[in-house]
């Protein structure tokens, strides 16, 4: 593409009245340049069984082409029509209790049934032979958010022990050993007395299975994506809306999907991207899921939903939509497009609002977003295909995600954090510190590029990806590493011998204990940091230095002999162990000196946030800088020389601006 997408989703199926060229007016009046529509209209499309209708398709396409409105073609297969349900039964998935999910929901089907996959596949070529002649078509979005959604058939069951059989090349006696089966009597003796992994008390067994349930997810998407190739131009791209572990909105690694491994069936990576809004927008989920999905491909990716109004506590407060818009590009978006144009009038998403509320006429929100349209369109030969160069890490895993829900960090604890938890307090602090960092595969082979990885809770790991972190380290790079770092195998099997396992010398130190911190305080000589904020929560590790320094100790009676911190010299470069959970403003100043020690980050943008600054280098090879101020203060902050694109005026090297609240600068440098 070579202008930037700002859209919306459409249902023509959903209007409560006719609207079609009235929408299109609106849209072309506020700088939308591309709708998305199909993918949620399945028995629309299809009323009963082998009786296609794409009227609705058909005149949305035709009318959004002579509008010069760019299309994205959704395939509809993630919500079933009633027929389906009714007629075949069997493809309603069925969970871990046994039971088949009612129809009703989305999302509810067994996307291994071979009857689903008939239906899909057929509903898809439908449709491809229906808009495969416009040319305004510019890509295609495989299903919908997909996941597994915890199908637990018999014939899952069947297709999991040929992918066990496979992987441990039919050796019972090398699974029985490598998960431990022994144990409690769980010991496999023929494959045909296979047990469902449903009721297993093995965690190797149950970590195994959710990342077979994830490989389904891939197997699907890669299937869509065969079809879609045999329609598509060399010119139209395919991309998928993955969404993220949900906590009422977006918020950390999906524990249903290896993002990285189904990417590589996209020409181009997309996300649903939903965040806290008024006093609660932050720009860190925005910038989480962004730096994720740009990771994925390497490369700049769509936001294919993100929030215009929304849910009730979201209702944007002014500049905060324009704000969320840039924030996206400033992560290295292509695309931002709304869920969704029009709020709905029925069913449960009734009050998600959409850019118009119900009434369906302007509002506040419709003004913004025409505002950020019209400024698109002006700024976009600067904005688009903005590429990130970043000197800093994140380094995430699936495998290690499940293996902390089966073994929490305290067990029987409220509030017990996650996996997700330690990712957003290394990220947030990142974040707050305005480092910006690309979020990476526990398979990732190019580790010299980053200057400086950071490694949470990497539980499970096999021994390849320990030993690329150990090179990474002795050839010169900065590893840091939280607790419950290399104690599993890739099959959630302790190692039998000193932890961290083949990081000991790397990190130069070792622990054999671990405990729950009860009124126990960070002790060092370094960092200024107020005492209630010098807490251990969560989990420690009592870490026995051996031939590392000491960054801090715990104070506590029993256990100020040990290290909580420890700061290891290995061949060219340095790796920094943290024990322990640590408040975020602690966890900020630790990785501040780092961060200084290193010289990854200018001094003048450290300590500045809730102004967040985002780089990157746009197709005119100038280095663009957004300053966004998630706030509802006015803030100042020095730029650097260029042109504030936004106003079109001359900046001067350090010179310092004012953003008014929930507002931004965009400089380039010339």
């Amino acid at each position: 593409m070579k202008k930037l997408l700002y859209g919306a989703a459409y249902y023509d199926e959903y209007m409560p009245y006719e609207r079609l060229q009235e929408d299109i007016k609106m849209m072309k009046a506020a700088g939308l340049n591309v709708v998305r529509i199909a993918e949620s209209t399945w028995s629309t499309e299809e009323p009963e069984e082998g009786v296609f209708n794409f009227s609705h398709v058909i005149r949305v396409l035709d009318a959004m082409q002579e509008a010069g409105i760019y299309v994205i073609i959704g395939t509809p297969t993630y919500a079933i029509p009633a027929w389906m349900a009714k007629r075949y039964p069997e493809v309603m998935v069925m969970d871990s209790t046994g039971h088949r999910r009612p129809y009703g929901a989305r999302q509810i089907m067994d996307i291994t049934n071979k009857d689903y996959r008939f239906f899909a596949e057929r509903i898809i070529r439908k449709l491809m032979e229906v808009v495969q002649g416009y040319s305004h078509v510019i890509g295609f979005q495989l299903d919908n958010e997909t996941k597994h959604f915890g199908t637990c058939s018999e014939n899952v069951h069947e297709m999991f022990v040929n992918y066990m059989k496979e992987r441990f090349k039919g050796d019972l006696k090398c699974l029985n050993q490598e998960f431990g089966l022994d144990y409690w009597s769980n010991r496999i003796n023929s494959w045909e007395e296979f047990p469902s992994a449903v009721g297993t008390i093995n965690g190797s067994l149950g970590c195994e299975f959710a990342k077979f349930q994830r490989n389904l997810v891939t197997e699907y998407l890669q299937c869509q994506r065969k079809i879609i190739d045999e329609y598509r131009r060399p010119d139209q791209f395919v991309t998928h809306n993955f969404d993220f572990e949900w906590r009422g909105h977006s918020f950390g690694v999906q524990p249903d999907v290896n993002h990285y491994e189904t990417a590589k069936c996209l020409t181009i990576a997309g996300c649903d991207i939903y965040h806290p809004t008024q006093d609660y927008l932050t720009g860190k989920e925005i910038g989480f899921c962004g730096d994720l999905t740009r990771t994925l491909k390497k490369n700049n990716y769509f936001v294919m939903e993100t929030q215009a109004q929304g849910f009730p506590n979201w209702t944007p407060y002014d500049g905060q939509v324009r704000l969320q818009a840039f924030s996206h590009l400033a992560s290295g978006a292509d695309a931002v497009m709304y869920w969704h144009w029009h709020s709905i009038h029925n069913a449960c998403e009734t009050y998600w609002k959409g850019v118009l509320s119900h009434n369906m006429k302007e509002n506040v929100v419709y003004q913004e977003v025409a505002r950020v349209g019209k400024e698109l369109a002006r700024l976009s030969p600067k904005l688009i295909h903005l590429k990130k160069i970043n000197q800093v890490a994140i380094m995430v895993s699936n495998d290690s995600l499940t293996a902390i829900e089966w073994f929490p960090f305290a067990p029987g604890q409220q509030p017990n954090k996650k996996y997700n938890d330690i990712v957003r307090w290394i990220y947030d602090a990142l974040f707050e510190l305005n480092v910006e960092c690309d979020i990476i595969n526990v398979e990732e082979e190019d580790l010299a590029q980053y200057k400086m990885i950071v490694v949470p809770a990497l539980y499970s790991a096999n021994k390849n990806t320990l030993l690329r972190l150990k090179e990474y380290v002795n050839n010169g790079g900065c590893l840091i590493s939280t607790f419950k770092t290399a104690f599993t195998n890739e099959n959630i099997k302790v190692w039998s011998d000193d932890q961290p396992y083949l990081l000991r010398e790397c990190f130069g130190m070792t622990y054999d204990q671990f405990t729950l911190p009860v009124n126990v305080i960070l002790e060092d000589e370094i960092f200024e940091v107020d005492k209630e904020e010098r807490y251990a929560e969560l989990f420690m590790e009592l870490l026995r230095p051996q031939g590392a320094s000491v960054i801090a100790t715990y104070g506590h009676y029993q256990w100020k002999q040990y290290a909580a911190i420890t700061e290891n010299q290995f061949g060219r470069g340095t790796a920094i162990y943290i024990g322990c959970m640590t408040s975020k403003a602690y966890l900020k100043a630790l990785l501040a000196n780092v961060i200084e020690t290193k010289k990854l980050k200018e001094d003048k943008y450290i300590d500045v946030y809730p102004v967040s600054i985002r780089k990157g280098i746009n197709e005119d090879s100038h280095e663009i800088t957004y300053y966004l101020n998630y706030s509802h203060e006015e803030q100042e902050i020095k730029v650097d020389d260029g042109i504030e694109l936004l106003s079109n005026r001359r900046v001067a090297q350090d010179e310092m601006i004012k953003i008014v609240p929930w507002d931004l600068a965009i400089v380039e440098r010339i």
